[in-house]
């Protein structure tokens, strides 16, 4: 027979290396199925890789929510002792009282402030009387006298603030200058 005489299908057959046995039929089956396993492995890893960036998308995105609403939290728990101090304050600015009850009024409302202060565990800190402190106090001028001694706090000019044992201001003062208790 001759090439001529050959249909397509037949030259096509003729070409391929006839097997000599099963085995590589049976090589190539498992070839294929196991690129379809594979292929099963890989798109299931897919899956799996996309579900978790979308959970830890998730919890990135309520952790940030939670950490909003510790603080919003936080922040409505320092401020409403003190909506009252302000309702306070305005009725004072309303009222047509004499200069000292206006003035009994402001200490009342000072007193209300201290107290919603001390609710958040803010202490003064302590001042007239104690000696001098550069952690908590910071001196502004010194006074020159022999009844006190050297270095003890003599005025408060303006008041510093603790937050349990944290220091949130300094304490502005005076404080007693004693040259004959240098000089001895």
């Amino acid at each position: 027979m001759s090439t001529q005489d050959m249909t397509q299908e037949e030259m096509m057959d003729a070409t391929q290396p006839e097997p000599e046995n099963g085995t590589e039929v049976i090589e190539a089956d498992a070839q294929q199925a196991e690129m379809e396993q594979l292929r099963g492995e890989r798109d299931q890893l897919k899956d799996r890789l996309a579900r978790l960036q979308a959970e830890f998308d998730n919890a990135r995105k309520r952790e940030i929510k939670e950490r909003q609403d510790a603080r919003d939290y936080a922040v409505q728990g320092a401020v409403e002792p003190f909506l009252g101090v302000m309702d306070n304050f305005q009725l004072a600015l309303k009222a047509d009282g004499s200069a000292e009850q206006l003035r009994t009024g402001v200490e009342l409302i000072l007193k209300q402030m201290e107290e919603a202060l001390k609710g958040l565990q803010v202490q003064p800190v302590e001042t007239v009387g104690a000696q001098f402190d550069p952690r908590i106090h910071e001196a502004l001028g010194s006074i020159e006298t022999v009844e006190h001694p050297d270095h003890q706090v003599l005025e408060e000019i303006r008041r510093g603030y603790k937050l349990r044992d944290k220091l949130l201001r300094p304490a502005l003062v005076r404080i007693a200058v004693n040259t004959a208790q240098k000089s001895e």
